[in-house]
């Protein structure tokens, strides 16, 4: 039995639904934009790409954290 996906991969599946592209490509739009900080990272999510804020929060928060991990 798998326990359920908690944190901000739990929005994965409704982001990849909603807005029609792998949650992997959201996350190299985000490892390869100039920008570093949360919030102007989730800003441009939210108005250059159409994102809503918490699918655009959780995006940046798990991609921020692997990086944090030592991934680029």
């Amino acid at each position: 039995m798998t326990s359920p996906v908690k944190g901000p991969a739990s929005y994965f599946p409704s982001i990849e639904k909603t807005y029609g592209r792998p949650v992997e490509e959201w996350k190299d739009l985000i490892r390869t934009s100039p920008l570093t900080g949360h919030m102007e990272l989730v800003t441009w999510l939210k108005t250059e790409h159409g994102l809503g804020h918490g699918h655009a929060n959780a995006l940046v928060a798990h991609t921020l954290a692997e990086r944090g991990k030592g991934r680029p």
